[in-house]
């Protein structure tokens, strides 16, 4: 069991939208206040679909990074950095490949879900059905114990428990384990050591889960243990050997699922985003034209906000008292469209200028951002080289 830890990356693939902040970075900011958390770029991933034309990925980065910021993620409170600073994500990826059921790779979802979406890119790689390996190795590096996802991307952090539970079985069985395991239960005291050896009796021979709970809460409880004799004693519980690799928990995200202005998902490919960042003039102008109730030809004409993709955009950004006077000014008619518009420009460019206002230090001087990113990168990669000496140790990799 290790330290409450936090892991989520994004792709750096073009200029970041109100979806991207909604949808994961509100969600950063909140989580950063709880959590220890590391917010990484993941332009390795990047390459998986867009390896034939790397020339976005290198442009995005770091405009990806001031949105970021822009947004409210705060670099004193989390550890950014950038995946291919950090070699060892490399590293364990290839070891990792060396025990991975080719059969596990090939059943997650998004593998044929984004070969027959994205038709117009060659995705026969070894890279791309490697990648959610390389998602594995991300959190696994980091020993992190939470990683946040909507339900779309549960199926990945259940294949990563899988690849720490596998690896942890294959090479956690140290020399002479069971002896120091033994060892390290006369560390806890007589009576803790007996209520321990029931409580492993309990969840091994009859699968009691709140026993296993209960032990578990023991060992957190008992501070004259080594990290070592504490990981043992964790994975003798289990059955097993030494844990090496901690088994990650998906943290289910509320995301609010942001429509573009055609009331589709907002996304670049469908031309109907505002970014973060944009102008005043701009975001009016693409609101103001927003489409509205077919229904709606005249002003006089009454409408129904449920058939209008406006009203969507006021769930996100109105109070009560607006949405309710939406719903009855617009099947009235007593309120027109652009009156309707009026509120939501008005949080939106509100919204949008404390963005600006937060990234224009590290727009003016790109060396505060730059020097941000090489510190968590130098954090991120300490605590990288700590689980990658573990992992040699345990394949037997470290030759004297």
């Amino acid at each position: 069991m290790y330290a409450e830890r936090v892991l989520s990356g994004m792709r750096p693939t073009g200029r970041l939208h109100l979806g991207h902040y909604h949808g994961v970075l509100r969600n950063w900011v909140k989580l950063q206040a709880e959590y220890p958390c590391l917010f990484f770029v993941a332009d390795w991933h990047a390459l998986t679909t867009n390896y034939d034309d790397p020339r976005l990925i290198e442009e995005s980065v770091w405009d990806m990074l001031v949105d970021w910021l822009a947004a409210g993620v705060d670099p004193a409170q989390a550890t950014l950095f950038i995946q291919s600073r950090v070699p060892e994500h490399a590293e364990l990826h290839l070891l990792l490949s060396m025990m991975c059921p080719l059969g596990w790779l090939e059943r997650v979802p998004t593998y044929k879900d984004q070969q027959e979406k994205l038709t117009d890119k060659d995705l026969s790689t070894y890279g791309f059905l490697g990648y959610p390996l390389l998602q594995s190795a991300d959190i696994l590096i980091y020993r992190a114990d939470k990683v946040p996802v909507g339900e779309d991307q549960v199926p990945h952090v259940e294949l990563t428990r899988e690849v720490a539970r596998r690896f942890n079985h294959l090479y956690g069985k140290e020399p002479g384990f069971e002896e120091k395991a033994r060892d390290a239960i006369r560390k806890l005291g007589s009576k803790r050591a007996k209520l321990y050896e029931e409580l492993r009796v309990r969840y091994t021979q009859e699968g009691d889960e709140a026993a296993l709970e209960q032990a578990q809460a023991l060992l957190e409880e008992t501070q004259n243990l080594s990290l070592g004799d504490r990981e043992r004693l964790y994975g003798y519980l289990e059955g097993g050997g030494k844990m090496i690799l901690a088994e990650p928990d998906a943290l289910l995200t509320e995301a609010a699922r942001m429509p573009g202005l055609d009331g589709q998902k907002m996304s670049k490919s469908y031309g109907n985003t505002i970014f973060l960042r944009e102008e005043t003039d701009s975001i009016t102008k693409k609101i103001r034209t927003m489409q509205t109730d077919p229904a709606r030809v005249r002003r006089t004409d009454p409408g129904d906000p449920d058939k209008c993709p406006v009203w969507q955009f006021h769930l996100i950004y109105s109070d009560d008292a607006v949405r309710g006077w939406v719903q009855e000014g617009c099947r009235s008619a007593g309120i027109g469209c652009i009156e309707c518009k009026q509120p939501v420009i008005d949080a939106v460019v509100a919204e949008q200028n404390a963005m600006r206002e937060r990234a224009q230090p590290y727009v003016e001087d790109p060396g505060l951002l730059r020097n941000i990113i090489a510190d968590g990168c130098e954090r991120a990669r300490k605590l990288a080289q700590d689980t990658m000496r573990d992992v040699r140790d345990s394949m037997g990799l470290n030759y004297g």
